[in-house]
């Protein structure tokens, strides 16, 4: 159970919800056994999250304890991002892979702990956010971020 509620305190009730399916559905990548029988509850969860609330937080993604959504509308994270402790995600932000000009796509980001992102944000590529990093509304990056940083703009440059 612990498992399943890590996420309750740092949530309001939105957050919560989103947060509980999750996890719920996140829970079969590490259970063998509940992989193979969760295959309905994975669509449920994709129907009801995706699309009844407008946030695509998909099932595989791997995300430590404390994950914090605020505002929850529009967040789009790839399954295959991996997001530190104790991180926070606005509104309208992208996290994903980006498409090559050879048709391949990269690899997502990787996340640190302790990484708040604001709005209206944009991570694409393969990068690495280290930790302790705060990432202001509107930034879009696409290089790697070094840990204990501030991060603002288009293209993202870092101001302390």
């Amino acid at each position: 159970m612990k498992f399943i509620f890590q996420d309750w305190k740092v949530n309001s009730t939105k957050g919560r919800i989103i947060m509980v399916f999750f996890r719920l559905a996140n829970f079969g990548i590490y259970n063998s056994f509940y992989r193979i029988i969760s295959i309905p509850y994975r669509l449920f969860y994709t129907f009801f999250i995706e699309w009844v609330l407008g946030v695509e937080l998909q099932w595989r993604t791997k995300a430590g304890k404390c994950l914090a959504l605020h505002h929850g509308q529009a967040l789009v994270v790839n399954g295959n991002v991996v997001l530190g402790s104790n991180c926070t995600l606005r509104q309208s932000t992208t996290i994903g892979n980006k498409l090559l000009s050879d048709g391949s796509y990269t690899t997502s980001p990787i996340i640190g702990d302790n990484v708040d992102i604001g709005s209206n944000v944009c991570i694409i590529g393969n990068i690495i956010i280290g930790d302790n990093v705060k990432i202001g509304s509107g930034t879009v990056v696409v290089k790697d971020i070094p840990s204990n940083s501030i991060v603002v703009g288009n293209p993202s440059r870092v101001i302390g």
